[in-house]
């Protein structure tokens, strides 16, 4: 790819890859959100095909990346892990709820849902 010979000084072709790849994500991320907001058809067309183009390109380089031993996945989550992290969600959420009942707070079915915080006004005539 680039020969490192002739210009020591630059950085290593994995961390220029590497730094490639993160802002061809952060692209992807960009032209998404102006795809969601675009109001005009053509313009949304436009992002719409940007992130296309910008995503091919982006597994093109995790492609070359990973052939050339320059890209680690994250290894793998140990199954121990993850029932570690399932139960110490449980218990946070059976905290959670001990104290909403020391405090007499009652759940709805819906937790969206914002209750008054007034009265309901009665009208002054009949």
């Amino acid at each position: 790819m680039y020969n490192q010979q002739a210009n020591p000084s630059f950085m290593p072709e994995a961390d220029l890859m590497q730094s490639i790849l993160d802002n061809l994500k952060r692209t992807v991320r960009e032209y998404t959100t102006a795809t969601t907001e675009a109001a005009c058809p053509v313009v949304r067309q436009l992002f719409t095909d940007l992130t296309m183009d910008t995503l091919k390109l982006q597994g093109e380089i995790f492609t070359a990346m990973q052939q050339n031993n320059m890209y680690q996945a994250p290894g793998k989550a140990l199954q121990m892990d993850l029932n570690k992290a399932i139960q110490n969600a449980v218990q946070a959420k059976q905290q959670n709820e001990q104290f909403l009942q020391s405090k007499n707070i009652v759940l709805t079915s819906d937790p969206y849902v914002q209750k008054p915080n007034i009265q309901a006004h009665t009208p002054n005539y009949m």
